[in-house]
């Protein structure tokens, strides 16, 4: 799928990786879709990397205890991973549900790198101390108490708990109304990390849905820990960058006319229009077909982490506008196939590093995959 105006990569489409089965049966469907003429594929059009296994579960067999070694995450140490150890360890006991414990450890990332502080003299802020950067002063303990991560860890959650509808807001929301942060947006970029330490200290805890004592894998329809979730209910009818279909930069989800579409995590709508209006005598208020160029009535969000996501060939105008912050799993669109397209589905990218270009596509599946939201195992 390229939108009017973009050029295809920076030139030449960069060439899919090589298609290997993981059945012996394989079925190969004729399919007019997204324009793309009769196209041939494998079964759903997935690769041996879409349809691995990941090496995390779902959290079931719950979260590792502190004591004993721990492996190094990136730029943080054993001392470090030890500490969010003991803030996962802290929500599990309270039966607080997976994404809490995201929320917990990004938060500390954020406030402390995950290092348990005393006083740092000049470079303290005001009398915050500990892995939260908690204040006596402002009621969360004496200064004992929070620079223990067991207490401070319970503070924590005792009072993300009180956060009405604190499961549906998005990572940051949720960690500035504990914080009270002069920088209320600073904790969106932990939010990948956290998740990927929560995911090593308890068994992929976030890729799970549920409380503490029901854990189990995102379906469909599903928001995971991680806060993210499929678009839509459906299988894939197009894969992404197939043999076939070099430049296809996304998958093709066979929904059906009228479903509704669904962000796939919090984020700010950074497009919302028609990508056929410029070019008469094509428009997005009739079906589209393989002769209309565009993406038809679509929307671009952006996420944490410089990722974007968008959605192709609405049925109407987007239910949502330019600069909306939207939560995961709120309707943005109904599914149709104005644009480019031969029938009713949602074309549905994800784009890495803030670039909404080819360039900065990457297959959905294992992206959502590895996000605990799975997408094209249908309804």
């Amino acid at each position: 799928m390229t939108l009017l105006g973009e050029k295809d990569g920076a030139g030449q489409p960069r060439r899919p990786r090589r298609v290997a089965l993981l059945i012996a049966a394989t079925v190969t469907l004729a399919l007019l879709c997204c324009g793309g003429g009769t196209a041939a594929f494998f079964f759903d059009g997935l690769s041996t990397d879409d349809q691995a296994l990941s090496t995390y579960g779902c959290g079931a067999a719950g979260p590792l205890p502190p004591n004993g070694k721990l492996p190094r995450v990136g730029a943080y140490g054993e001392t470090q991973i030890r500490n969010a150890a003991i803030i996962v360890n802290v929500g599990a006991k309270m039966k607080v549900p997976p994404k809490g414990w995201v929320i917990a450890v990004a938060t500390a990332m954020q406030e402390s790198a995950l290092n348990n502080l005393g006083d740092l003299g000049n470079r303290n802020d005001h009398d915050s101390l500990g892995l939260f950067q908690q204040r006596p002063s402002q009621g969360w303990g004496t200064p004992k108490q929070v620079r223990d991560p067991e207490y401070a860890s319970r503070k924590f959650y005792e009072k993300l708990l009180k956060v009405p509808g604190w499961e549906r807001l998005a990572l940051t929301d949720a960690a500035q109304k504990v914080q009270r942060s002069a920088f209320p947006d600073a904790y969106a970029k932990h939010e990948s990390d956290a998740a990927e330490i929560v995911n090593l200290l308890a068994d992929g805890a976030a890729r799970a849905t549920g409380g503490n004592a029901t854990l189990a894998c995102a379906t469909m329809g599903d928001i995971a820990a991680s806060g993210w979730t499929a678009p839509v209910k459906a299988g894939v009818v197009s894969g992404f960058r197939t043999p076939e279909r070099p430049d296809h930069q996304g998958v093709d989800l066979g929904a059906s006319r009228g479903d509704d579409i669904l962000a796939a995590a919090a984020g700010v709508v950074i497009v919302s229009r028609c990508d056929n209006d410029s070019q008469p005598p094509y428009r997005c208020d009739r079906d589209g077909s393989p002769s209309t160029p565009g993406c038809g009535w679509y929307v671009d969000i952006m996420h944490a982490d410089n990722v974007m996501t968008r959605y192709c060939h609405m049925l109407y105008r987007p239910k949502v506008r330019v600069g909306q912050t939207v939560a995961a799993g709120q309707p943005i669109g109904i599914v149709g196939t104005s644009g480019h397209s031969s029938g009713p589905h949602l074309h549905f990218e994800v784009h890495l590093n803030g670039d909404r270009s080819s360039s900065g596509a990457t297959n959905p599946l294992p992206f959502m995959r590895d996000k605990g939201a799975p997408v094209g195992t249908g309804a």
